[in-house]
């Protein structure tokens, strides 16, 4: 048993012909998975939320101002010619302490490309503008944010895909070796996989708020 798990491969290629999950064969017990192009879409902890005081220095609760959250993340990928483009549509609603007169309020965020998990590939800081009418106190708006990735930096080099995609039948030595375990084969697919990411754009005192609220 022990070696029939150590031989499914962790990342492989899908075939035409079959779907995830498929068994490519019954002696090996090799199941195929896929590993797609496309980001992960996510929103990094602790930045999913905001809090404005009023005055911004203080951090009472008697002094919220307007609270705000990234809610509704959907995520679409056009996976064809030179460039992966991903598009995240997200909805950010808000609320203020009173109704009062009507109000504008622009809250900061990012949208970025994370390469490998640590990198930065690309980042932009844009503005979800919400519009609060006299006497109410809920506001909300939907943002679209969309990166490029280079189809080239979202490949697998071939070498590599050859050692993932390699049949390994119970028995053989490498069956119960994990592909992966080699660090180049673990560099290489880090650096071949994106996320993109968006969320509120804080300073280090929110930041620091939300991680201690």
């Amino acid at each position: 048993m022990k070696l029939r798990l150590a031989a499914l491969l962790t990342v492989v290629l899908l075939s035409a012909c079959r779907t995830p999950g498929d068994v490519v064969d019954e002696k090996t017990m090799g199941v195929y998975a896929v590993r797609s192009a496309c980001p992960v879409v996510g929103v990094p902890a602790g930045t999913g939320d905001i809090t404005l005081f009023n005055p911004p220095a203080s951090k009472d609760s008697r002094a919220i101002d307007v609270t705000a959250a990234i809610t509704d993340v959907r995520g679409t990928c056009q996976d064809a010619g030179n460039d992966i483009v991903s598009t995240v549509t997200f909805t950010v609603t808000a609320l203020r302490r009173h109704g009062g007169p009507a109000r504008q309020v622009v809250l900061p965020y990012f949208d970025v490309a994370l390469r490998g998990g640590t990198n930065v590939a690309a980042k932009r800081i844009g503005q979800a503008v919400i519009n609060f009418p006299a006497g109410v106190a809920h506001g909300w708006t939907r943002v679209q944010a969309t990166v490029r990735i280079n189809r080239g930096a979202a490949t697998l080099p071939a070498n590599v895909r050859e050692i993932l995609t390699r049949e390994r039948r119970a028995g053989d030595p490498e069956a119960a070796q994990d592909p992966l375990a080699d660090p180049g084969v673990r560099a290489a697919v880090a650096n071949a996989t994106f996320e993109h990411l968006v969320g509120f754009q804080l300073t280090q005192d929110q930041l620091r708020y939300n991680a201690t609220r």
